[in-house]
């Protein structure tokens, strides 16, 4: 835990999964659900996690499931509601499909809120900013949903007007060299490379 209090620890599994054809999050990756091996890495880091999304597809995890506030307002919904059920200061909300992340980055990832004033802290790839790998302030949910309120779906969006804080690529990619981090699971083909990835050690 951090200086500012205890952490709270959120799982966003609430999308459609389309391209995959099934529910992201229950793939089977390191001998367990996909969303039982995040959850594993959040654990000590965090409150217990907590999964954002259909309760009934995630029961018998042994972890707290809170459907979404809203239906169909994807993940930006999902931030809103894993800090809307939040009783901590400082929230950890990840999406349920990022097979490469570490617990050494997510801890980094946690000691950077301690020291920021800011209200969310986003990790900054070379595609734009990581806001499913990202640090949010629980003060800020009542402007995510008066964003949604005005039809706002794109979480960049939503926080145009707080104040956020950027994790450049020079610096979690101390924890990544290979640049993998934010990898996520949209179709089999990527879940091949990731289950491919695990069998080569390459996830340690």
């Amino acid at each position: 835990m951090t200086e500012r209090g205890p952490i709270g620890g959120f799982i966003l599994a609430g999308g459609k999964s389309l391209r995959m054809g099934s529910a992201k999050g229950l793939l089977p990756f390191a001998g367990k659900p996909l969303v039982k091996h995040l959850a594993q890495l959040l654990e000590g880091t965090t409150e217990p996690p907590v999964i954002i999304g259909p309760p009934g597809d995630y029961a018998g995890l042994g972890l707290r499931v809170v459907a979404d506030d809203r239906r169909d307002a994807g993940p930006l919904g999902g931030i809103s509601t894993a800090l809307r059920v939040s009783s901590c200061a400082w929230n950890l909300i990840v999406g349920c499909d990022l097979p490469f992340l570490t617990t050494d980055w997510l801890s980094h990832l946690i000691q950077r809120a301690s020291d920021s004033p800011a209200d969310a802290i986003l990790p900054l790839n070379e595609r734009g900013l990581e806001p499913l790998c990202a640090m949010y302030r629980k003060r800020i949910q009542p402007d995510l949903s008066e964003a949604l309120d005005r039809g706002v779906r794109k979480i960049t969006d939503a926080l145009a007007k707080l104040t956020t804080e950027t994790i450049a690529p020079t610096e979690w990619k101390q924890f990544d060299p290979r640049g993998r981090l934010f990898k996520n699971i949209n179709t089999p083909a990527d879940y091949e490379d990731a289950s491919r990835s695990l069998d080569e050690g390459s996830t340690r």
